[in-house]
C-alpha cells in the first residue's frame, strides 16, 4: 500500500525490480565524492552523462521522449536510492525536472527533437528565468518585455534567484508579450504573459553572481539587454505563458521526493552526537529529545510524500496541499542543522577543512534560510493553504 492506494503484487514487484536494479547500478558505478569540499560542474556533467549512459536520467518521462516512464512510486524509488548512495544533486535538473516535461507538455515536436535529448545528456544546462526583484512570489506582475519583430523576439528586463545561470546554455523566462493588467482587473496580469527559452550566452545576456551569507554563491540575477531570442524559442502559444508554466510550478513544488535525503541528514546527525559524546559529550543537555524530534520530523516528510505518492498513483492533478510539503521541508530542513550546531556547541562557528565536518554544518545551516524563500517564500505557501485548502478568506489587496 503506497499512502492508502493498494498495489498488486504485480505492480509492487516491478517496483522493487526497478529499486533492486538502479541499487546495483549505483553500487557498480559510485557517485562522485566531494574534493576539496565540492563537487565541480565538470565532474557532475560527466556523472550525469553516466547515469544517462545507465538509463538513469528523467525516469519519470515518457519512454518515447528517452524516460523509463517510471510510475510514481518507481519515482520515489529513484530519489531515495540516489540520496542512500550520496549522491549529488544533477547538474541539469532544472532541465530534467521543469523544463523537460514543460516541453513534453507544451512544446513543439521541432523543440521536443532538438531539446529533449540535449537536457537528459547535461549537454544543454538550463536555468529558471521566473522571478524578478519587484515580483518574487507574484508572477503576474513581471515586467520583463519581449517584443516580436519578424522571426525573432527582443527581450529586455531583469531576473533574479537563478540557479545554474553562471553556466547554463538556456534559460526558460516568463516574459511580457502583451498589456500587465491595470486597476481592479484581478487576475489580468496572468494574461499577455508568454514563455520563451532564451538563449544565455546571447549578446546583451549579464549573469551577475549573488554571494550569500555562507560566501558561496548558488542565485545569480540576470539582466537582459535587447537580447535577440529567435520566435521559434517561444514555447506553447503567445500569451499563454501563464498556463504553460502551471506545468513547470506543479514539477517543482510537487515532484520531489525529499523525505530520503531528510532522514540521511538526521542519520548525520546521530553520528555526529556519538562522535561528540566519545569526546566528552555534547554541547547541549536537550540533544537526546532533539534528535529524537528530527527523527518524527523526517518521519512524517516521509507520510506527506506519500500522499503526493498516492494522488500520483491515482492519476490525480497535485493540488494546493504541495504547499503544504515545501513549507514543513523548509522547517524541518532547519531544524535540524540548528540541532546539529546546538550539538557542536562553540565548535559549530568553526569553518573551513580542520572544522567538524569541514564547517559543513555552520555553512549548511546558514543555507537553509534559503529554503524559506525558494520555490515560494513560507509565506506565501501559508496563503495558499489557508485560502484553497482551508477555505480561508482571501487577503485584502
Amino acid at each position: 500500500m503506497v499512502g492508502g492506494t493498494t498495489l498488486t503484487p504485480a505492480a509492487a514487484a516491478t517496483d522493487e525490480a526497478f529499486r533492486a536494479e538502479l541499487r546495483a547500478w549505483l553500487a557498480a558505478h559510485p557517485p562522485p565524492a566531494p574534493a576539496a569540499g565540492a563537487v565541480t560542474v565538470e565532474r557532475l556533467r560527466a556523472w550525469q552523462r553516466e547515469l544517462h549512459a545507465g538509463g538513469w536520467v528523467g525516469v519519470h518521462w515518457p519512454v518515447e521522449h528517452g524516460g523509463r516512464g517510471a510510475s510514481p512510486a518507481q519515482v520515489a524509488a529513484y530519489h531515495e536510492e540516489l540520496a542512500r548512495a550520496g549522491a549529488p544533486p544533477l547538474l541539469g535538473r532544472v532541465g530534467v525536472t521543469l523544463v523537460g516535461p514543460t516541453l513534453i507538455a507544451h512544446g513543439s515536436a521541432e523543440q521536443r527533437a532538438r531539446w529533449l535529448g540535449r537536457i537528459l545528456a547535461a549537454d544543454d544546462v538550463w536555468c529558471q528565468l521566473f522571478s524578478e526583484p519587484g515580483a518574487g512570489s507574484d508572477l503576474a506582475s513581471i515586467t520583463t518585455r519581449a517584443v516580436r519583430e519578424g522571426d525573432t523576439y527582443r527581450v529586455s528586463g531583469q531576473k533574479v534567484w537563478s540557479s545554474y545561470a553562471t553556466f547554463a546554455d538556456l534559460g526558460i523566462a516568463l516574459v511580457r508579450t502583451g498589456l500587465a493588467a491595470t486597476g481592479d482587473d484581478r487576475g489580468a496580469g496572468h494574461r499577455g504573459i508568454s514563455m520563451l527559452a532564451i538563449p544565455m550566452r546571447a549578446r546583451g545576456v549579464e549573469v551577475r553572481p549573488l554571494r550569500q551569507m555562507t560566501g558561496e554563491h548558488e542565485f545569480d540575477e540576470v539582466f537582459l539587454d535587447d537580447v535577440e531570442v529567435p520566435a521559434d524559442h517561444l514555447i506553447g502559444p503567445e500569451g499563454d505563458g501563464w498556463r504553460v508554466a502551471g506545468t513547470t510550478l506543479a514539477n517543482e513544488r510537487g515532484a520531489s521526493f525529499i523525505w530520503r535525503e531528510q532522514v540521511r541528514q538526521h542519520d548525520a546527525v546521530c553520528r555526529l552526537a556519538r562522535e561528540c559524546a566519545r569526546r566528552g559529550g555534547t554541547a547541549d543537555p536537550s540533544a537526546r529529545q532533539r534528535i529524537a524530534q528530527a527523527w518524527i520530523d523526517a518521519e512524517i516528510l516521509r507520510l506527506h510524500n506519500a500522499r503526493t505518492l498516492a494522488r500520483l498513483a491515482r492519476g490525480e492533478p497535485l493540488g494546493a496541499e504541495t504547499s503544504l510539503v515545501k513549507l514543513f521541508w523548509a522547517e524541518t530542513s532547519r531544524r535540524l542543522h540548528e540541532t546539529a550546531c546546538a550539538v557542536l556547541g562553540p565548535q559549530a562557528l568553526l569553518l573551513g577543512d580542520d572544522a567538524p565536518g569541514g564547517g559543513r554544518w555552520a555553512r549548511d545551516l546558514l543555507a537553509t534560510r534559503a529554503n524559506s524563500i525558494m520555490g515560494g517564500t513560507s509565506e506565501i505557501q501559508r496563503n495558499i493553504l489557508g485560502e484553497r485548502v482551508l477555505g480561508l478568506p482571501r487577503e485584502p489587496r
